[in-house]
């Protein structure tokens, strides 16, 4: 049963990377709206979670307000899925047409003076194409990436990373994954980590809009490992203009982060995690329907 259900997945995404680029563009992002919709209905596990993380970061809203935000949350998830299955195909001018930038000089800056510049995103927009312009505009891009399983989707979606031009570490299963990002933080590279949810057991507890989650302490330890600035960043959709279906993705690089003077190693790792959770637990607050997080974050 597993051999068949591994099967499905890959044909699943196999589909998804064939089909999906072929159809039209508006038919494509309508079929994923009503996908979204359909399991909105069905109210499974992750739906709920999604209800209880929005439900936490936005106590104010009804309960008809909460369901609304949902849909859209779930509207926002499965976009992120069409583009991430179109963007293959798309040119580096069509990447640079659906994305707007903001604050992003300090981090060009950094690059500019040789210096690499580590970045602390949440599960917010499209992390993927974020990560595929900067490639293109910024510089070389280091990152790392949860192994799915069945381990053939994860091969598919590192493939896929890779052809945006971004070089992917695995989080577990290769080598020690700190000392090899380390290495690459010796040159002028952005080093983008999904970090608002910790995969490991040495996580980094955190006040995230008034209650508390658990982060990776994994950018705050490279920061104060290797000196390199850490610049949280947070990432939303917003409508194209002149359009009424098509969105584009909007980046914004928020002023750097500094460690205490003093205290020990913790407390100044703890200091700049908490520092980036404010920053991410604003933007959360303001797109929640952006912030694509099925899964248990707070503790």
């Amino acid at each position: 049963m597993s051999a068949v259900a591994d099967a499905l997945a890959v044909g699943s995404y196999r589909l998804g990377w064939g089909a999906v680029r072929r159809l039209p563009e508006r038919a494509a992002y309508a079929a994923f709206d009503q996908l979204a919709d359909v399991t909105v209905a069905r109210g499974g596990k992750g739906v709920q979670r999604l209800r209880s993380n929005y439900a936490l970061v936005r106590p104010e809203l009804t309960d008809g307000e909460l369901d609304e935000l949902v849909r859209a949350g779930m509207r926002s998830y499965l976009r992120y899925y069409c583009e991430a299955f179109r963007l293959p195909d798309r040119s580096a001018e069509q990447i640079r047409a659906a994305v707007r930038v903001e604050g992003d000089e300090p981090v060009r800056a950094e690059l500019t003076a040789g210096r690499p510049a580590l970045c602390f995103l949440g599960h917010l927009g499209n992390w993927d194409v974020a990560g595929a312009w900067g490639a293109r505009e910024l510089g070389p891009v280091v990152t790392v990436a949860e192994r799915l399983k069945p381990e053939s989707v994860y091969a598919e979606f590192l493939a896929f990373r890779e052809s945006l031009g971004m070089t992917i570490l695995p989080l577990t299963g290769g080598g020690d994954v700190f000392a090899e990002l380390r290495a690459h933080l010796t040159s002028p590279v952005v080093m983008p980590l999904l970090a608002d949810r910790d995969l490991t057991a040495r996580g980094i507890d955190v006040d995230l809009c008034g209650h508390r989650a658990r982060m990776a302490a994994g950018p705050a330890a490279l920061a104060l490992a290797t000196g390199a600035a850490l610049f949280p960043v947070s990432i939303h959709y917003e409508p194209l203009p002149g359009s009424s279906w098509r969105h584009r993705v909007v980046i914004t690089f928020h002023p750097r982060v500094e460690a205490p003077t003093t205290g020990t190693t913790r407390a100044k790792a703890t200091a700049l995690t908490q520092s980036c959770a404010d920053v991410l637990g604003a933007a959360i607050r303001e797109h929640t329907e952006d912030w694509h997080m099925l899964q248990r974050v707070f503790t």
